[in-house]
């Protein structure tokens, strides 16, 4: 429980403070006094009568009264000191800098749990073990550094690691962002990443609060409340980039089918942020960078212009702004001839905007409101400029800064001198900005910020899809495992997932009566193994009854046959949709194109059930496949709708049947009128029912 006696305490005691600020408990009392907390300081140490300036008692049970216990001692001997203080002393708030408890051993973990007991008994807040502790503008609880530069609209950074929350502290200050608290939860044990999201979305103040929150999550223990409150912030305006860790190992221990190969915890992760409408990070750059385009007026296009005086670091930035789906349109016409006229002989406006290495500030003032004000097709710009080695820089950034303040259109200001240039950065950054020294890292920033989609609404699609048969279906099937052919096709149709017309026998004669009904050419399938072709149980384009009895008598001797199946053999655009249950998480949906595109390149976008229309669309358009089913080079396109509506549905049958955990279907065979599944494999457990 966060408490304000946490947030806003009148009084705190440093149990283990020592004048040696290498030492935890020196460095955190020291940070304190620097950080000129206002109300009353204790200290504990039986060594000294002071420390640091600071009246210091031998022991927890000579102090007075206080509101905020911060313990830097070992870890034998936090549970009786944590007792003493919660009872004697009417603390209300606890944060515990030791290491040694549950991350490292079982007797670490009884101590943790005895803390636990006696401050939800004293209805008490903890912060930690194993934590850095809290920093906030009230009170620098911590022993780290650097203290970045704190103001209440400032960044909340939600970190699992002590350590990592200082290294993505240094990797903020350089930047100029600034901060309105940093909790580092460590152990988690009382209060962890999902608690103090909760707390920061319903005790938001939108007139006074931050509205960037940054969160490093090693592990998520409840999905669902981490969906909700994120969701809810983002929605009352504010904005969320997350790096989850440790998310590359496979979630399947056996990979019994496309979705079971390529689902895994990253997927449901990847599919939680995005229907939370959280901007996923993979490192400490990228999420700072992401904060710090937090901090500027929010983007209302993709269309940028790069005003520069280095023609490499424009072609660069170019590049990874059109590898994230972003455009830098070409300048050209009466305005941008105009403009080159003002410029030096040399000079390049087509976009990037080059004014050489020596430009002015006036060149520089000139592009910028020459993108302002005549550039219609400008969004956006950003502005690299670095020392040349030929001028100072503070009338360049004074430009920077004065437009910066004025201009409607954002400014992105890139100043990767800052060692030559480090007095005129320092500068700039003091007038209380931002800076993006590496023009790739803010390029690949920008196109997660405008791709990451907005929080999904909870609705429910039901239109078209028949649950009480769904449910029907699900409660007559007798044992887990791969369902028949017959019940697969009656839980799609009961969806309204398209199916093509097949036929499933193991007498011959009925298999080529079917195919002669349907036409010719067609499709033979063995029914029984799990991996139909790794068995040579797939044949396509039969164009005669004599060679589809050739292949249904070899076909029925492969081991595990149970039957042929027999479709009509239909063209289009192969697509992949899938589905597995991760516990805690529900069911991850991927889509994609089918064929080598899941099996080797993997390209497939995930969602969260149940899913909306919006957030299908979105999963499609985040496939780097989308130009072929949108139409390229001369080929016609797939009907995207069927496709986004197909994964809606499918999405519904799941929330409807949890006790599918795992679903293939692949193909869909795709074409500008229909998408229509071909083949489909579905697995269910009803021994162990999950639900989401």
């Amino acid at each position: 429980m966060i408490n304000k006696q946490l947030l806003r305490p009148d009084s705190i005691v440093v149990v283990g403070a020592s004048n040696n600020v290498h030492k935890p408990g020196g460095a955190l009392l020291r940070n304190l006094l620097q950080g000129h907390y206002a109300g009353q300081l204790y200290a504990v140490n039986p060594k000294e009568t002071e420390v640091q300036g600071v009246r210091a008692y031998p022991s927890v049970h000579d102090i007075p009264a206080a509101d905020l216990a911060v313990l830097a001692i070992p870890a034998a001997a936090c549970p009786d000191a944590v007792d003493a203080l919660a009872e004697e002393k009417g603390v209300k708030a606890f944060i515990i800098l030791s290491a040694g408890f549950g991350e490292e051993t079982h007797e670490g973990a009884l101590l943790e749990q005895r803390i636990l007991q006696t401050v939800n008994a004293h209805g008490a807040a903890l912060i930690g073990p194993n934590c850095i502790g809290l920093l906030t503008t009230w009170h620098h609880s911590v022993f780290s550094q650097p203290i970045p530069q704190l103001h209440p609209q400032g960044v909340d950074l939600i970190s699992s690691s002590g350590a990592t929350a200082v290294f993505i502290l240094e990797s903020a200050v350089t930047k100029g962002l600034q901060f309105n608290s940093v909790w580092s939860v460590g152990n988690a044990t009382q209060i962890g990443v999902e608690d103090v999201l909760q707390y920061l979305d319903e005790h938001f103040d939108p007139e006074r609060d931050s509205r960037i929150k940054l969160l490093y999550i090693e592990s998520i223990g409840d999905p669902d409340r981490l969906l909700f409150h994120a969701s809810s912030l983002i929605r009352k305006g504010c904005r969320i980039a997350a790096i989850k860790a440790g998310s590359s190992e496979s979630g399947s221990r056996a990979a019994s089918s496309h979705t079971g190969a390529i689902a895994s915890s990253d997927s449901a992760v990847e599919a939680l942020f995005r229907k939370a409408g959280i901007v996923r990070c993979f490192s400490r750059e990228e999420l700072t960078t992401v904060g710090c385009v937090f901090t500027l007026p929010e983007l209302r296009g993709r269309n940028f212009a790069i005003v520069t005086h280095a023609g490499g670091p424009g072609v660069m930035l170019t590049d990874a702004l059109s590898k994230g789906g972003l455009n830098v349109p070409k300048l050209e016409g009466p305005l941008a001839e105009e403009l080159k006229a003002k410029l030096y002989p040399g000079a390049a406006v087509g976009n990037p905007i080059d004014i050489l290495a020596t430009g002015t500030p006036e060149h520089l003032r000139l592009c910028l409101e020459y993108c302002e004000e005549k550039f219609d097709n400008i969004d956006a710009v950003l502005a690299i400029f670095g020392t040349p080695g030929l001028v100072t820089m503070y009338q360049m950034y004074d430009v920077l800064h004065e437009k910066m303040q004025t201009c409607r259109k954002p400014i992105f200001p890139i100043l990767p001198s800052v060692n030559t240039a480090g007095a005129e950065v320092a500068d700039f950054l003091a007038k209380g900005h931002v800076n993006f020294a590496d023009e790739v890292t803010l390029g690949t920033a920008l196109s997660r910020v405008l791709n990451a989609p907005r929080p999904a609404n909870n609705e429910i699609e039901l239109f078209g899809v028949d649950v009480p048969r769904i449910r029907r279906i699900i409660d007559s099937i007798a044992a887990d495992g791969y369902l028949p052919p017959y019940q697969v096709q009656a839980l799609l149709r009961s969806a309204g997932i398209p199916l093509v017309d097949e036929f499933v026998s193991i007498k011959k004669e009925e298999v080529l009566a079917f195919a002669r009904r349907t036409g010719f050419p067609v499709v033979a399938k063995v029914v029984g193994p799990v991996h139909k072709s790794d068995v040579g149980g797939v044949v396509l384009n039969i164009k005669t009854e004599q060679h589809l009895a050739l292949e249904f008598d070899r076909m029925m001797q492969i081991e595990g046959a149970t039957g042929v199946m027999v479709q009509p053999m239909l063209k289009g655009t192969e697509l992949f949709i899938g589905a597995k249950y991760e516990e805690k998480f529900g069911h991850v949906v991927l889509c994609g194109l089918g064929g080598i595109f899941v099996e080797v390149l993997k390209d497939v976008s995930s969602g969260l059930a149940p899913l909306t229309y919006e957030e299908a669309y979105s999963m499609i358009r985040s496939l780097r496949a989308y130009k072929i089913i949108r139409g390229t080079r001369g080929q016609r396109g797939v009907n995207e709708d069927r496709f986004a509506e197909i994964i809606v549905r499918l999405s519904t049958l799941l929330r409807f049947a949890t006790e599918i955990k795992e679903i293939d279907i692949n193909p869909l065979l795709a074409t500008e009128k229909h998408v229509i599944a071909v083949d489909a494999r579905i697995r269910v457990e009803k021994s162990k029912e999950e639900t989401p």
